[in-house]
This record gives structure tokens, sequence and C-alpha cells, in this order.
């Protein structure tokens, strides 16, 4: 029986209807080798490399510089010593799911860059052991275009803004605990945003990789609700950069901007931040060394080293306040309204209950 093909439209609407759930009734599989899998992948993918890096380079280079049929007879010998390892590895990830899931034999789907030749020889030996097999067609290269295409989309979107300290990621947790829709782009980029933001934080994606993250959580809570909460971010969040054309509609959305005292909002920092080791904190100081001032900077590290978390807490936070203040009177996309939210507390839940109160 031949393998049957799927167009990524079709691809994202089947394998999307459990997205955000381990109740999956679908694998995906990425047949392309691990440094292409490892640099980005969909989100949701399983590796299993009909090639590993070195016989991969090999093949291409055999592909442009012999032949298709030169490539070919390279790739089979290496083809055929990995078919038994392939399927045992498959049937061990299906026999997990259904102890997780209770589920039959799902459905899976097979993928490499292009949909070429790599995914069609692993397809084939998936149908031929039994399994129901669904090839890509365009492979990884039609899922980044699909990507790409999500940031174009005009959402409706809801921006929560704040100086440092007033817990926006915490609100923004708030409320989706009530429901609602959101994006917590900080979250997805594994950082903070600010020159402390990678500490206690996973290793951030790749760019590419980042992108599919929030392409998906995009189409994942556009289901739920008309508009969606996201932070107000600065286009770069650590080494990462929000993709310009959601970027743009970001600054280009009502803004709630929270209004919270200096001292609260330093009293949240000094909690969040007090438990990392000084060597960080120093690191992540001196990273800000040339806009925060000489002078400032060896006193934040001198209270730092003696322990006086919240003296040292106290200049950095004027820094970024200042900071923000002069980013927001240069930025170039105004939002087109700002609403101002008082309150007296960095209380996440209460905060996110006078959001509600404004909508």
């Amino acid at each position: 029986m031949a393998v049957q093909k799927i167009d990524i439209d079709n691809f994202i609407i089947e394998t999307s209807a459990s997205i955000g759930s381990s109740l999956r009734s679908s694998i995906t599989i990425d047949v392309r080798s691990p440094a292409e899998f490892e640099h980005a992948h969909i989100p949701h993918a399983l590796n299993l490399p009909l090639f590993d890096n070195e016989q991969r380079a090999l093949i291409g280079t055999t592909y442009k510089k012999q032949s298709r049929e030169a490539a070919i007879k390279v790739g089979l010998p290496l083809f055929g010593a990995k078919m038994l390892p392939m399927i045992e590895t498959v049937e061990a990830w299906i026999k997990d799911r259904q102890k997780e899931n209770d589920l039959t034999k799902p459905t899976i789907y097979v993928h490499c860059w292009r949909g070429g030749m790599r995914s069609a020889a692993v397809a084939w030996l998936l149908d031929l052991y039994g399994y129901k097999v669904i090839q890509l067609t365009g492979g990884y290269k039609a899922y980044r275009n699909w990507v790409l295409a999500q940031f174009t989309i005009p959402y409706s979107l809801k921006v929560l803004g704040g100086y440092t300290g007033s817990g926006k990621t915490e609100i923004l947790h708030a409320l989706q605990e009530k429901n609602y829709a959101v994006i917590d782009l900080e979250g997805l980029a594994h950082h903070k945003g600010s020159a402390y933001g990678a500490i206690g934080q996973l290793p951030q994606p790749s760019q590419e990789m980042f992108e599919n993250i929030v392409a998906e959580k995009l189409l994942e809570v556009n289901k739920k609700q008309k508009s969606i909460w996201i932070e107000d971010e600065s286009q770069r969040i650590g080494t990462v950069l929000i993709p310009t054309p959601l970027f743009h509609l970001m600054r280009n959305s009502t803004c709630y901007f929270m209004t919270i005292p200096f001292e609260q909002r330093l009293n949240f920092i000094v909690e969040g931040y007090g438990s990392f080791d000084q060597k960080s904190l120093i690191e992540a100081t001196m990273r800000i060394q040339k806009r925060l001032g000489g002078l400032e900077t060896k006193t934040a590290i001198d209270f730092i080293t003696a322990g006086a978390l919240k003296e040292a807490f106290s200049i950095l936070l004027k820094y970024y306040d200042k900071w923000y203040e002069k980013n927001a009177k240069n930025e170039v996309l105004p939002t087109i309204e700002l609403i101002p939210v008082s309150s007296e507390t960095v209380d996440p839940v209460h905060n996110a209950s006078l959001l509600e109160k404004l909508n």
C-alpha cells in the first residue's frame, strides 16, 4: 500500500487537535540528522535520524559532486543497517504512549527537510511493518513557512506593561489560571529579559526554535478567546528576538500599564533573586556597567558581596526604571493606547482581578 501524503495545512489541523496536552493520538517523526533536529524542529516531534551528522554530510557531498544515484548507493547500506533499530525505537515510543494514554496504534507522521528521500525511505519502512504512516509534503521547510505566516496574522493582543518588579509574568499566569488566553514570551525564551534574566533559567532555544515554539503557542491560545494577553517586551529577550511582525503588532496594541510602588517592587525583586549565588548576580551587574556607571556598579557589587541585597537591588531597580522611561520616550513604535492600572501590591491574583474589571 502506498504511503499517504499530507500538506502542511492539514498536518497542522490533524496534529494540533490535542495541542497543549500529552494526550496526542499521533506521533510526528523527524528523520533529519541530530544536528538539524537539535538546531530547531517541530516542538512535538521525535527524532529518528536516518543518518547521523557525518553520514548526512558524506551523502550530501556525494549528491553535489557526483549524482543523485551515487548518493543513494552510499546511503542504502547505511539505511539497511538501521532498519531494525528504527523499528524497535518506534515500537518503544508507541508502547510508552499506550501506557500513558491507553491508545491504539497512533498515526505516524514522517518528515525530513523537504519531504524527499529520507522521509520517503523511513515512511516506506514503517508502512511495510504495518503502521499507518503519512508523509509530510514539503517537510520541515513547509512547516517553517507555516511558522513565519503565523506572525503576520492580526491577533487581538492585550499587552501587559509595568516597571521592573511589577510581577507581570506572575500576573499573566494568574490570568491563565482564570482561563484567559496568555502567551508568556519570557517563559518560552527561558529568559526574564534583563541582564539578570538568564539566572536560574534553562539554556535558551535557537532563534528558529523560539519562533517554532511561539507559533505553536499562538495556534493553541488563539482557539481559547478573541484576545491574547502578552507581556510588554523589548524585541530582544536574551539571545532571541520576537519576530518583527508580532513585535510591531504588540507595539500597536493597547497596553495595560501596572503602576506599583517602588518599595513593593523592590521587595518582590529581592525575594525573587535573593536565593541566587553572588557570583551570578555580580556577573550580571558587570554586564550593565557601562550604562549603570562605574561608581554605582562598584557600590551595587559591594552590597551584593556583603549580603545587603535590598540595598544592591535598590540601586539596580532605580537604574531599570530610568532605562524603561528613556526607552519609552525613544520608542519608534508607540502603543495605540496606554491604560494605567494602579495597585499597592505585587500580588498577582489581586492585580489580575484589577485587569479583569477593566475588560
